[in-house]
């Protein structure tokens, strides 16, 4: 009779993987594309804003958040941060 721990090659079973296990496996992938992960939280004001960028472009989060990163870093280069805060603050956003 055949041993019910094996499978037909007579190896024995894979385990099935738990939650955490995929999820780190997927970050791990992630990381090996050259993907970096991002944690935060939005305030009121910059929930709207996500809103009416998500409405508008239907980018997804990831994409939301690469370009407001590299929009930034392109105000900053180009000595448009302090103009760009105010604008912010000036328009309650």
């Amino acid at each position: 009779m055949k041993d019910l721990a094996q499978d037909e090659k007579g190896s024995p079973p894979k385990k099935a993987m738990t939650n955490a296990q995929k999820q780190k496996r997927y970050r791990e992938r992630q990381k090996e594309r050259g993907l970096q992960e991002m944690r935060g939280y939005l305030s009121p004001e910059a929930k709207h804003c996500y809103q009416l960028i998500a409405e508008q472009t239907n980018w997804s989060d990831s994409i939301i958040l690469s370009n407001a990163v590299r929009l930034t870093y392109a105000a900053y280069k180009n000595g448009q941060i302090g103009l760009l805060n105010n604008w912010l603050k000036n328009n309650k956003l």
